[in-house]
């Protein structure tokens, strides 16, 4: 009997590790990699790519390669696997990431887990972070019935607020995101020397890049990624 969790189809693996020491010995690496790979195992897969993001704990919020992983998924319509969704759950920033970025999800360590359950586990932060807020709140208030002084808060802005601000972004750069993430790929190309459109249309196909509206690319469909970056670019 096929298992339930069988993995099944195009994956791109994401995995993190904390410090440049770790990522250039590989501790920790070597791990996630085997726990993904013993998941895959079980089923039918292509493994697109694997990324790796070295953290130093400063910014939690800047994850380029994070980026570069879903960039991956969309554009080659694959699933984003990671090895430990629980390292994961308390991280906001990640979360909202994945859950605005439209790709499909998987977690080694729960096979059960879904973009579904990424969403609860958004709002469950989001509640924690609301909960926090309110607490602060409260004791700034009693502190300044005992006569504390405090500090401004000019020009702070809740982290509820600030989400729901980055969610609709997000949503409203939806659109352009995936012209974006295939005029990556198209330069990638060019830069290895390819440079009609014809073959670039059949370098796009064999990468398992889809065209805008599905199907082959075309010539035509390439100029006019091109043309619509070049225009970009012009503007700013």
């Amino acid at each position: 009997m096929e298992r339930l969790d069988m993995a099944i189809g195009r994956h791109v693996a994401y995995y993190r590790v904390s410090t440049a020491r770790q990522g250039r010995s590989r501790l920790g690496l070597e791990a996630q990699q085997s726990t993904v790979r013993e998941f895959l195992n079980g089923g039918s897969w292509e493994l697109a790519g694997e990324v790796v993001e070295v953290e130093s704990g400063k910014r939690a919020d800047n994850r380029p390669q994070l980026q570069e992983a879903l960039r991956l998924c969309r554009t080659t319509g694959a699933t984003l696997i990671v090895a430990k969704l629980d390292r994961l759950s308390r991280d906001a920033a990640f979360l909202m990431d994945l859950q605005n970025s439209g790709v499909s999800f998987v977690a080694a360590d729960m096979p059960g887990a879904n973009n579904f359950t990424v969403g609860v586990m958004a709002l469950v932060a989001q509640q924690e972070r609301e909960a926090i807020s309110a607490r602060t709140k409260a004791a700034l208030t009693a502190a300044k019935a005992r006569g504390v002084k405090l500090g401004g808060m000019r020009g702070h802005v809740l982290p509820s607020k600030k989400a729901a601000e980055a969610s609709a972004r997000s949503r409203s750069a939806a659109a352009r995101k995936r012209s974006t993430d295939v005029i990556i790929s198209i330069r990638r190309i060019q830069d290895e020397g390819i440079t009609t459109l014809r073959q670039i249309a059949l370098t796009l196909d064999k990468l398992g890049i889809s065209a805008p509206r599905g199907g082959k690319w075309g010539p035509t469909q390439v100029s006019r990624i091109i043309d619509s970056a070049v225009l970009a670019e012009t503007a700013t």
